[in-house]
Protein backbone atom coordinates (compact mmCIF):
# COMPACT_ATOMS: atom_id res chain seq x y z
CA UNK A 1 0.00 0.00 0.00
CA UNK A 2 1.01 3.39 -0.84
CA UNK A 3 1.86 6.08 1.90
CA UNK A 4 0.46 8.59 -0.83
CA UNK A 5 -2.32 11.19 1.15
CA UNK A 6 -3.70 12.00 -2.37
CA UNK A 7 -3.87 15.33 -1.54
CA UNK A 8 -3.52 16.86 -5.23
CA UNK A 9 -6.25 15.46 -7.51
CA UNK A 10 -7.06 16.08 -11.33
CA UNK A 11 -10.31 15.85 -12.48
CA UNK A 12 -10.42 13.42 -15.67
CA UNK A 13 -12.48 14.37 -18.23
CA UNK A 14 -14.74 11.52 -20.46
CA UNK A 15 -14.22 11.16 -23.81
CA UNK A 16 -17.30 11.31 -26.09
CA UNK A 17 -16.64 8.41 -28.13
CA UNK A 18 -13.29 5.92 -27.67
CA UNK A 19 -11.97 3.94 -30.89
CA UNK A 20 -9.32 1.04 -30.69
CA UNK A 21 -7.47 -0.02 -33.75
CA UNK A 22 -8.14 -3.89 -34.08
CA UNK A 23 -5.05 -4.43 -35.32
CA UNK A 24 -2.56 -2.79 -32.54
CA UNK A 25 -4.70 -2.30 -30.15
CA UNK A 26 -4.41 1.67 -29.53
CA UNK A 27 -6.86 3.28 -28.22
CA UNK A 28 -7.93 6.94 -28.42
CA UNK A 29 -10.54 9.46 -28.76
CA UNK A 30 -12.52 9.73 -31.98
CA UNK A 31 -11.54 13.10 -32.66
CA UNK A 32 -7.80 12.44 -32.32
CA UNK A 33 -8.13 10.18 -35.01
CA UNK A 34 -7.06 12.94 -37.71
CA UNK A 35 -6.65 11.37 -41.20
CA UNK A 36 -8.91 8.37 -39.98
CA UNK A 37 -5.83 5.46 -40.07
CA UNK A 38 -3.96 4.05 -36.79
CA UNK A 39 -1.12 6.41 -35.99
CA UNK A 40 0.69 3.35 -34.12
CA UNK A 41 0.24 1.07 -37.24
CA UNK A 42 1.57 3.90 -39.60
CA UNK A 43 4.65 4.70 -37.67
CA UNK A 44 5.21 1.07 -37.11
CA UNK A 45 4.90 -0.17 -40.82
CA UNK A 46 3.73 2.17 -43.02
CA UNK A 47 0.60 1.24 -43.67
CA UNK A 48 -2.64 3.04 -43.26
CA UNK A 49 -4.68 0.87 -41.63
CA UNK A 50 -8.49 2.05 -40.81
CA UNK A 51 -9.55 -1.21 -38.91
CA UNK A 52 -11.38 0.42 -35.40
CA UNK A 53 -13.87 -0.83 -33.16
CA UNK A 54 -15.72 1.73 -30.97
CA UNK A 55 -15.31 1.00 -27.37
CA UNK A 56 -18.83 0.90 -25.33
CA UNK A 57 -18.17 2.91 -21.81
CA UNK A 58 -19.63 1.74 -18.58
CA UNK A 59 -21.76 4.90 -18.21
CA UNK A 60 -20.77 5.23 -14.94
CA UNK A 61 -22.04 8.13 -13.28
CA UNK A 62 -19.08 8.94 -10.71
CA UNK A 63 -16.18 10.90 -11.52
CA UNK A 64 -12.70 9.90 -11.94
CA UNK A 65 -9.80 11.21 -10.73
CA UNK A 66 -5.88 10.99 -11.24
CA UNK A 67 -3.59 11.77 -7.88
CA UNK A 68 -0.59 13.68 -9.27
CA UNK A 69 1.82 12.66 -6.80
CA UNK A 70 1.39 8.63 -7.50
CA UNK A 71 -1.11 8.49 -10.49
CA UNK A 72 -3.44 6.07 -8.60
CA UNK A 73 -6.91 6.43 -10.73
CA UNK A 74 -10.08 7.37 -8.16
CA UNK A 75 -13.83 6.65 -8.89
CA UNK A 76 -16.47 8.37 -7.35
CA UNK A 77 -19.66 6.59 -6.33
Amino acid sequence: MTDCKHSTLELLAERKRTMRCRRCHLTMAAEELGDGYCPECFDRNGAKHFDFEEIVHSGGKGARYRCEECGIVITSS
